[in-house]
């Protein structure tokens, strides 16, 4: 089934030049000195769309004028379309800012068009725009919808009914004729579909029964589709110089929507992401500082990522005023398959484990989250050495090195970080009660080449049922008469 979205954005001019239009003073778009868009506040003033600059400023002197950059306009638009390609790579740009999402096939994925519809809207408030939303099962259809207002419908004898009640100069090739079309007393699009086809063409061109028959379903439609490019890296201009690293979030988070439509579209997973934190340009320019993120299991969501870098903006001291920001993929590869196990992990998949260990490793640093690496040493105290989370390949190459024996031999749960001398009362080692030895000894001879080492060790029972780790040390060259010497190294569970 063919089912669309259309998304129109009224607001496209206010919010790409003035993004905090709705609570400014009063905010003015020009296009050729003329007003083209204007906010609520600057209404109240008086100020109509199409008057003068001077008028605007008689009006209201204090108003905030911007002139218009279709090409900045464009960037903004092509931007949602890039965040879009996470629910579909079938996005196409269609007139007046206006997006078309062919979604027929990605329902049963996002749970269905209202599930859908939400998430739409979420990114799009997210990227700081405002849209009228439309669903139709032609493409034509839901444009017109959206550039209405927006509206819902599924099914095409529905569609059908809600286009003959909208405007007639809905339609673009119509407005040129829009007093003739009042003339004759054609006032919505039902009643210019029962006027004879071929006088209306004769009339105003084919070009107004193609986009007529198009809504309806009558013609095919042919769209030029959004492609993502081959590598990502996306700008954000400031619209103020920022001082705190934590209020720059909201601008990341607008680049990282983009990067998951991209990743989505490409069928690409992440590994590291650099955030540019872009400060003066000119005579005063400095280096941009960069924000780097390794991650330990590739991803292609936004969530996670956000989280990240909120974390190490919360940490950020920055030694200029922000100005701009620029989000590039460093490194990639392609979406891993699902998992094919018929029951969930206990305690959370894989992938969860280590977003929890990237978390941390971004909120404390990557010399505080430390992992155990096994070295192959016999010593206890030097088989073992902790560094940092992200080097699991090179702790897994020695711990692949470790003598088969060692790994198969009890060790205890908590190893002291220096053994402890025990008391000797009745020729047994004292510890809160006396031990009793309930192994046979594991001797341990080691480090001639460094610190030798010669031990034999025992698991010893308390009268607490507790279980320890000692071990006798053996005095080379020492004379028989001499006593033993008994330490605690470590604690069984």
């Amino acid at each position: 089934m063919r089912l669309w979205i259309g998304l129109y954005l009224p607001q496209l001019p206010l919010e790409v030049f003035c993004p905090n239009w709705s609570s400014d003073s009063a905010s003015v778009v020009l296009e050729q000195e003329r007003v083209l868009a204007l906010s609520a506040l600057a209404g109240a003033a008086g100020v109509q769309a199409g008057m003068r600059r001077g008028g605007v400023l008689m009006l209201h002197p204090e108003a905030r004028l911007y002139e218009r950059s279709a090409e900045r306009e464009a960037e903004a638009l092509h931007a949602v379309a890039m965040a879009l390609l996470q629910y579909t790579p079938l996005v196409a740009q269609a007139e007046e800012s206006t997006l078309l999402i062919d979604i027929g096939a990605s329902l049963t994925l996002f749970g269905g068009i209202c599930a859908l519809s939400r998430a739409v809207r979420a990114n799009l408030r997210a990227l700081g725009f405002t849209a009228a939303l439309s669903c139709a099962p032609t493409a034509r259809g839901a444009w017109l919808l959206a550039r209405h207002g927006g509206g819902r419908t599924v099914k095409m004898a529905s569609l059908v009914r809600r286009l003959d009640r909208l405007p007639a100069a809905l339609l673009p090739p119509a407005r040129p004729f829009a007093a003739w079309f009042e003339g004759i007393g054609c006032f919505s699009l039902g009643d210019m579909r029962r006027l004879p086809r071929p006088g209306l063409q004769r009339r105003c061109g084919r070009g107004l029964l193609d986009m007529l028959d198009a809504a309806h379903g009558m013609t095919p439609e042919l769209f030029d589709w959004i492609e993502a490019p081959a590598t990502f890296s996306a700008k954000l201009d400031l619209f103020d110089r920022v001082e705190n690293a934590e209020a720059l979030l909201f601008g990341a988070h607008r680049l990282l929507l983009q990067m998951t439509g991209w990743l989505c579209a490409r069928q690409f997973a992440v590994e590291r992401i650099s955030l540019q934190l872009e400060h003066e340009r000119g005579r005063v320019a400095r280096v941009p500082t960069v924000i780097e993120i390794v991650l330990a299991e590739p991803t292609w969501r936004d969530e996670h990522l956000v989280r990240l870098l909120k974390e190490r903006l919360a940490k950020q001291v920055l030694e200029a005023p922000v100005i701009g920001l620029c989000l590039a993929a460093s490194q990639v590869q392609p979406m891993a398959p699902p998992s094919d196990s018929l029951f969930p992990e206990p305690g959370g998949s894989e992938q969860d484990q280590l977003r929890m260990l990237e978390l941390l490793v971004a909120r404390l640093g990557p010399d505080n989250v430390l992992q155990a690496a096994p070295q192959a040493d016999y010593r206890p105290e030097l088989a073992n050495a902790w560094v940092p989370v992200h080097q699991q390949i090179h702790a897994a190459a020695r711990a692949a090195q470790m003598p088969p024996n060692v790994l198969s031999l009890p060790r205890p749960t908590w190893l002291l970080i220096k053994p402890i001398a025990l008391l000797m009362r009745n020729d047994r080692p004292f510890y809160g009660s006396p031990l009793k030895m309930t192994s046979t000894p594991e001797r341990i001879e080691a480090g001639w080449w460094s610190e030798s080492l010669t031990r034999d060790y025992f698991i010893a029972e308390g009268q607490d049922h507790a279980h320890y780790w000692v071990y006798r040390e053996r005095l080379v060259g020492a004379g028989e008469d001499a006593a033993p010497r008994w330490f605690l190294h470590g604690l069984f569970g």
